[in-house]
């Protein structure tokens, strides 16, 4: 197998901006997800935007421009908004923005709350003209957000059945081992997406005459081609690109509305893609943890000996690990965030 696409999402829930390379850290890329938008409510607080209830978000797409001179301080990313009908609005934003006399805000996504840094009106009147009601650019900086989402599904049982495993996690809790504990930026559960373009082929079934699909609608950050099977990403649970990056693919990932929305118009599709959620549900609903979210792509992490490695498109890919039972979503973290 090799890597096919590389996919980076500079502000959450906008487009993505294709990749030949990128250095992989810990936290994911390094310009993945350090932006976000928030809806200004009428009471003065926010909103988090995400695609699935603010489909306009397709109508953005950005370009990341590199400083010649590798000092991010410099760099920008160039939005284009392009809607169905209207003139093109382009715009920059800076790739990494001096935080110093920004207003501090907190933003909390899926439970886990972390703050951020509110950008200079400027930034927020160019999305609020284009979306048609007031909203806020926020930067994530050098703030991180804790991961909730377990990060032991991916250990199969042993031999010793239940009572070992719940041995194993009450000393961890109790001692305060196990490992370093996980952040991530404005990304959903973890830093990577992996998915397999083999799925696609029946994604593509789905649809009256094989239609096409966008991937993208899948938010993905490294697509892997070559499997043999569709779905058998579903038992990988570590992959091993070039000769030693290693990525741990520790949860699937449930997918939600979405997957609906016309890149096109910017709204909910009103054909057959348009079902596409229903359509999986019909028989991808396969984790027990998002029994009624369909599943498609593998939350992922990288291994701690490979932070700063460079990834590239056509790597090999082999599966260093193999699962031999699927592994089932779990937000155990939240019970312990709860009781603090």
């Amino acid at each position: 197998m090799k890597i096919s696409k590389i996919y980076t999402y500079p502000i959450k829930g906008i487009r993505a901006t294709e990749l030949d390379s990128a250095v992989v850290t810990k936290h994911g890329f390094p310009y993945d997800r350090r932006y976000m938008l928030l809806q200004v409510q009428e009471d003065g607080s926010y909103k988090n935007m995400a695609i699935g209830h603010f489909s306009a978000m397709a109508l953005y797409q950005p370009a990341i421009n590199h400083p010649a001179d590798g000092d991010a301080l410099s760099g920008t990313i160039t939005i284009t908004y392009r809607p169905p009908h209207g003139e093109e609005r382009t715009f920059d934003i800076p790739l990494a923005p001096k935080t110093e006399g920004l207003e501090e805000i907190e933003v909390t996504m899926h439970k886990s709350p972390t703050k951020a840094y509110k950008m200079e009106q400027k930034y927020n009147d160019h999305f609020s003209s284009c979306f048609g009601f007031d909203c806020v650019l926020v930067y994530l900086g050098s703030h991180l957000r804790r991961v909730l989402m377990s990060t032991s599904g991916n250990k199969q049982s042993s031999n010793n059945g239940w009572l070992s495993s719940m041995t194993s996690r009450a000393t961890e809790l109790v001692m305060g081992g196990g490992e370093e504990e996980k952040k991530i930026t404005f990304a959903d559960c973890a830093p990577y997406l992996v998915v397999s373009d083999k799925s696609m082929d029946d994604v593509h079934h789905r649809l009256k005459d094989d239609q096409p699909y966008d991937i993208l609608k899948f938010r993905p950050n490294i697509i892997v081609s070559g499997a043999e099977q569709p779905w058998e990403e579903d038992f990988w649970g570590e992959l091993t690109i070039g000769a030693d990056t290693k990525v741990v693919c520790e949860h699937n990932c449930g997918r939600c509305k979405s997957l609906n929305v016309d890149y096109e118009t910017g709204k909910v599709g009103t054909g057959e893609a348009g079902s596409m959620l229903k359509k999986l549900s019909s028989d991808r609903r396969v984790d027990e943890g998002c029994k009624w979210s369909p599943v498609f792509g593998r939350y992922s992490f990288l291994h701690a000996s490979s932070d700063g490695h460079t990834i590239r498109v056509g790597d090999d890919v082999t599966v260093s690990k193999r699962n031999s039972e699927k592994t089932a979503f779990d937000w155990e973290g939240l019970t312990t965030l709860k009781s603090k």
